[in-house]
């Protein structure tokens, strides 16, 4: 058998632990047994400056020990005691020096800080307090720090397509705007309310003016504030009026017609179109010639053209014969229609939706239900950013140290 290199209870209890940029120098169990105090030290990463990471020269040996509390492993809580040195820094001076395993004024490491992270994006904060072994309202608030540290100085890079919709977050009818980049699916920006303001905020304190200029293409639905305030702050875009907003508007123009026609008729009648509804709103390709109606179905041919001017004279044709038709519901929809004409035909150049937007509101949700409603949209707005942000939030934590 080979000789076997003793290891002192230390170096044992570091590598059981992984830790690997500190060095613990003496350990105690306490709280019978249900915690581990570690007495540690940075492990060739000491006397560093905070702001700029050079070496300092010790000026002041640290009198008074912090702590910080580790992940939870085996069901012990782990906490580190150290006393942080002051050091003279070339550049910013006497500084106080860094802590590597956690940031700075935190009280917890970077590790528990990704655990934290990583659980409230797949469960209830609740549940992810009971397995931290934690109270909830300790977790929230490490969680919102967290979020809120990570994204402090975040700047939108790279944006050429916006998506904007709105959401419920509360009940009583509140509303909150969601800005999208369709190219990369993710969320950019969430503003409280849904008028012409709240998206003005966006592009006015999200985006500088050159970032206005680069963005090429934008989606929305046929909302005034928001096709108003899209053209007035972004001077190159080319904007497209949501398909799925669109035939949304078709079908209830459709539908319309289902409801006077059932009102009109007896009860044997209202047997005989029973189900008619479900029948309307089905594709084209799903249902028999019998039961089309041909207006609905040959505006289905519209998104499959390729050439803008063909487009145009079929979406005029289509406009006429829908008008001919003397359906009341049907010309509303036109009118609709006529008032948006070139941004619908824009969609021939680039088939952009919101459907990316679409799915994102789905994960949207799920947070939602998930936390049951949110008081406040801030921290709807956390939960949003660390599910479906454009900033990778558990990326923002020092690889070394986000698990066990």
């Amino acid at each position: 058998m080979e000789h076997v290199r003793p290891v002192t209870n230390s170096k044992l209890l570091g590598r059981m632990l992984r830790l690997k940029v500190l060095k613990i120098s003496d350990f105690e169990f306490r709280n019978r047994d249900r915690e581990l105090h570690l007495a540690v030290k940075p492990y060739k990463n000491g006397c560093r400056c905070p702001h700029c990471g050079r070496r300092g020269r010790i000026v002041h040996l640290g009198s008074e020990a912090r702590r910080w509390e580790d992940a939870t492993i085996l069901g012990i809580r782990i906490i580190f005691h150290y006393a942080p040195r002051e050091i003279d820094c070339p550049t910013h001076g006497r500084v106080q020096e860094e802590i590597p395993w956690a940031a700075a004024y935190s009280r917890v490491t970077y590790r528990l800080e990704y655990r934290i992270c990583a659980l409230c994006q797949i469960m209830t904060q609740k549940a992810a307090a009971e397995i931290l072994k934690m109270s909830t309202s300790t977790l929230s608030d490490l969680l919102h720090r967290v979020i809120n540290r990570a994204r402090d100085g975040h700047r939108i890079r790279g944006l050429t397509t916006v998506g904007v919709d709105e959401i419920s977050y509360c009940k009583g009818r509140k509303f909150a705007t969601i800005v999208y980049d369709l190219d990369r699916a993710c969320v950019l920006w969430v503003g409280k309310g849904k008028g012409r303001e709240t998206i003005d905020r966006f592009f006015q304190e999200a985006l500088s003016d050159d970032q206005r200029k680069r963005v090429r293409w934008a989606s929305c639905d046929m909302s005034d504030a928001y096709i108003n305030a899209i053209r007035h702050h972004l001077p190159n875009v080319s904007l497209v009026i949501d398909r799925f907003h669109l035939v949304k508007a078709l079908n209830s123009a459709v539908d319309e017609v289902r409801k006077e026609e059932w009102r009109q008729l007896d009860v044997k009648g209202r047997k005989a179109i029973k189900g008619l509804r479900w029948l309307l709103s089905l594709h084209s390709r799903n249902r028999t010639k019998a039961h089309t109606w041909v207006l609905k179905d040959e505006f289905e041919h519209f998104w499959n053209y390729r050439c803008e001017a063909v487009a145009r004279r079929f979406l005029k044709r289509w406009m006429t014969a829908a008008l001919r038709s003397r359906i009341p519901s049907l010309r509303v929809f036109v009118t609709t229609l006529r008032k948006h004409f070139d941004n619908v035909v824009t969609f021939i150049k680039r088939p952009l939706t919101n459907a990316v937007g679409e799915g994102l509101n789905r994960i949207i949700k799920i947070v939602k239900n998930r936390a049951s409603g949110f008081r406040t949209l801030d921290s709807f707005a956390d939960l949003i950013f660390l599910t479906v942000g454009d900033l990778d939030i558990l990326a923002q934590i020092p690889s070394e140290l986000r698990t066990l």
